[in-house]
């Protein structure tokens, strides 16, 4: 497999349309909503819905059917070492006020588990701070501390932090909830998370009362836009757009979307994907206004074949990346991580502008956004 390119330069698509600067280059555009909590009502629902779907490792690249089993059951949550220390993927706030999945190098220690550290990233001004890349920051309050990790028998993580913990900014409240849950479901096959502060066990947060009556999973979703459909009426589905990084530095966003309820959940979250993101945060178009979404096919061995129409790209050859992973993470997200078979205009052939060859099934990046400090 080749590992997805990390540092892109300006897309052809948009050297072709107009000068742009590099921090406001999309695709096709670029725009996005303003994201706050959902309505009370949407809320509560929200955070008592059991069971979830996590993204799970693997790369951007072509999986052979051969390789199709040995790339789905080989994939873990597990947090893996190197030389300069363990790699993991953290929800950190970004430029734009959005939880976006990085991968930090971080570095090891004796006295704390990889998870523990990758907690501790999330501290504004922490003793991880200096392995945060430009542009982002950690949403725990400073001083704040883990002290204690363990992980139950149905694979919920109980955290125990310090009471500094409770010195957060209440309107900051339900992103502290989302950043701590997507960071620990990410890992170690982790599917919930309980909070506890200096020995007790919190039954709802401190200072806007957010409802922790069960355990927190990531059905609750990320960045939620400010205004939504009643829960009662519809289902969310997570689909991921593109943005920058001050270092003009390619990442990708996670985004939560309320769908009429009963639609099938991968073609409204790729159709969701195609509509693109709505204006105010600085999320870019990563389809063009002409893609149409012709299937979806969850068939056998684990693959979801995705046939798409796009009169752009008629050849398959030179397709914006971030038009193609988008697709691979959005289904991954929303398909308990299945392969990705991409067809465009009719044709398997496709290459994007990575030069990554799609003509054969990929799966989702092993570590998503590795954005250099």
């Amino acid at each position: 497999m080749k590992p997805m390119q990390q540092i892109r330069g300006i897309s052809a698509v948009c050297l072709l349309a107009v000068p742009l600067a590099l921090s406001g280059c999309g695709l096709f555009g670029s725009e996005s909503a303003s994201i706050d909590a959902p309505p009370p009502e949407v809320e509560a629902q929200m955070l008592q819905t059991s069971g979830n779907t996590t993204l799970d490792s693997g790369v951007f690249g072509p999986v052979t059917q051969d390789d199709t089993q040995t790339a789905v059951k080989g994939s873990t949550k597990t947090s893996q070492g190197n030389a300069s220390g363990d790699r993991t993927t953290v929800f950190l706030e970004d430029g734009n006020g959005l939880l976006a999945p990085v991968s930090l190098s971080l570095p090891k220690s004796k006295d704390s588990s990889p998870l523990k550290n990758s907690l501790m990233a999330l501290v504004s001004k922490g003793e991880y701070a200096s392995s945060v890349p430009e542009g982002f920051q950690g949403i725990l309050p400073a001083g704040t501390e883990v002290k204690n990790i363990t992980i139950d028998k149905s694979n919920s993580a109980v955290v125990e932090f310090n009471s500094e913990f409770n010195n957060y900014d209440p309107l900051e409240e339900r992103k502290i909830l989302e950043a701590i849950t997507w960071t620990l479901t990410g890992q170690d096959d982790i599917k919930s998370v309980q909070l506890w502060v200096d020995g007790k066990k919190l039954t709802e947060m401190p200072l806007q009362g957010t409802p922790l009556d069960r355990p927190l999973t990531r059905t609750m979703g990320i960045n939620l836009p400010k205004q939504g459909p009643l829960l009662m009426n519809s289902s969310a589905v997570t689909v991921y757009f593109s943005t920058t990084s001050p270092d003009g530095i390619q990442y990708y966003v996670p985004v939560t979307r309320f769908v009429p309820a009963g639609h099938e959940q991968l073609t409204a979250a790729l159709n969701e994907l195609i509509a693109g993101p709505e204006s105010g945060n600085g999320l870019e178009m990563v389809m063009t206004q002409g893609t149409i979404l012709d299937s979806v096919d969850a068939g056998q061995n684990g693959v979801v074949t995705v046939s798409l129409t796009d009169d752009m790209f008629t050849d398959g050859k030179g397709v914006p990346a971030e038009m193609l992973e988008s697709v691979v993470l959005t289904v991954a997200q929303n398909s308990d991580d299945s392969l990705v078979q991409i067809r465009l205009n009719g044709k398997e052939s496709i290459t994007d502008t990575d030069n990554v060859d799609y003509s054969k099934p990929v799966s989702a990046p092993e570590y998503l956004n590795e954005i250099p400090l």
